[in-house]
């Protein structure tokens, strides 16, 4: 046997001892979420998880080995053994993979046993959540610089789910490329129209003379860019991972301020949690001032309305419905009583769902 397969030998057997332990860890993790059931104790300790992946990161420094690198795979052991202790979660995302709805629904799972599955469409989502083929959906409402996603409005206002919680997230652009591309190889850029819009300035000071091609979605850009030298695509850090692509710049939006806000969508609310949003969505009738009265409810209870917005009401030329978003839990007190006064002001008032804020 040469030097070469007996180091091989090595690595199997150093292969076989880690599946051992991590068995073993898989195990005890198992147990212990057992008796913490028994004793009704909440399963997630993430002041514990935290603990143990920085005491690991410290020992790998110790014995040489990269801090950060160890630390994200037990991270990911971590993540197994808590699939063991906790029930699947299936979380509906609009699709397709790689995109910020896919990012999205990845950071609200992070501390869950959860399976991610991609739907065609945002009413594909909401279908999806309400016939029970997935527990939680997440899907877009609106973004800081292009405004509101209006199919998400209108199918809130016609489901009967509720939004359960909220996630914002930072829009960041990178051009993306082919490992074996270079600056001088790009002869056209594709992505999303809007991402192309939010990149404008730095594709006009760096590729003035560059085609720009519109795609469906950013990791569809991305895709098509997977398939050609000649193409740079605009996408996420995700999507570039997913092709197994290149990042050749990164943070090439215009405006670093770029935000999407997301909705969870279950079949309940949350409880009140001290730091909660409340979601509602009503009409009032065609008469001076009925807005304004209206609102009142909130303010001379000094709740702090945090969004409004109108939208035409469906199969009703030159009526409106407001969506409004205030500050404050659905049961709370103060926000109650402003909900039973809103009823006699209002026509058609439906609270939408009571979640806690995003951090």
């Amino acid at each position: 046997m040469d030097e070469k397969e007996k180091i091989r030998e090595g690595i199997d057997a150093a292969d076989a001892q880690i599946l051992n332990a991590l068995a073993e860890r898989v195990r005890l993790a198992r147990q212990i979420g057992e008796y913490k059931k028994k004793m009704g104790l909440p399963i997630l300790d993430r002041a514990r998880e935290q603990a143990v992946i920085q005491r690991v990161g410290e020992n790998a420094a110790r014995r040489g080995l990269p801090q950060d690198a160890t630390e994200d795979v037990y991270r990911e052991i971590i993540r197994l053994c808590r699939s063991v202790q906790i029930e699947e979660t299936k979380v509906a995302f609009l699709g397709p993979q790689g995109t910020f709805c896919e990012q999205a629904a990845r950071h609200y799972s992070r501390d869950m046993n959860a399976s991610l599955e991609e739907r065609p469409s945002i009413a594909d989502v909401f279908r999806s959540v309400k016939v029970g083929e997935a527990d939680k959906g997440i899907v877009p409402v609106e973004n800081s610089n292009e405004g509101s996603v209006m199919e998400t409005l209108d199918l809130l206002n016609e489901s009967d789910l509720k939004i359960s919680g909220e996630i914002i997230l930072r829009i960041t652009h990178n051009l993306i490329v082919r490992p074996d591309t270079g600056l001088s190889d790009i002869a056209e850029i594709v992505s999303h129209p809007q991402a192309l819009a939010q990149c404008r300035r730095y594709l006009d000071e760096n590729f003035p003379r560059v085609t720009r091609v519109e795609a469906k979605s950013t990791a569809a850009a991305v895709k098509l860019a997977s398939e050609s030298k000649r193409t740079a695509a605009i996408g996420t850090g995700l999507s570039a991972q997913l092709y197994g692509m290149k990042i050749l710049s990164q943070g090439i939006e215009d405006n670093r301020e770029n935000h999407t806000r997301f909705f969870v969508l279950s079949n309940e609310d949350r409880e009140s949690t001290g730091k909660d949003r409340t979601s509602i969505i009503f009409s009032v009738k065609h008469v001076p001032g009925s807005l304004s009265e209206a609102l009142g409810t909130l303010s001379s209870r000094m709740i702090s309305l945090s969004k409004i917005e109108s939208r035409p009401a469906r199969g009703k030329a030159w009526e409106y419905v407001f969506f409004c978003d205030f500050e404050g839990h659905r049961k709370d007190a103060k926000c109650r009583e402003a909900l039973e006064e809103l009823t006699t002001k209002t026509i058609g008032l439906k609270v939408l769902g009571s979640y806690p804020r995003a951090q």
